[in-house]
């Protein structure tokens, strides 16, 4: 079961633009967490079949993202 601190992240990944501030302080101040935590827990979502029925259109895009890279 997908825990409430990944949804969180999920949902902060799929607005974060919308935060006044650049995004790596934006994380720490909304989520409490450092951004290499972040991105490593974000990574490891990338792969859970829970992560992607929560939210699919977040994970899609983050898959293309790192599959560009």
């Amino acid at each position: 079961m997908l825990s409430q601190s990944d949804r969180r992240i999920l949902d902060f990944e799929r607005g974060w633009f919308l935060q006044p501030e650049p995004k790596d302080r934006s994380i720490t101040d909304v989520l409490g967490l450092s951004p290499s935590d972040y991105y490593s827990r974000l990574r490891e979502l990338l792969g859970d079949p829970e992560a992607m029925s929560y939210d699919p259109l977040t994970i899609r895009r983050l898959r293309r993202m790192v599959g560009a890279a």
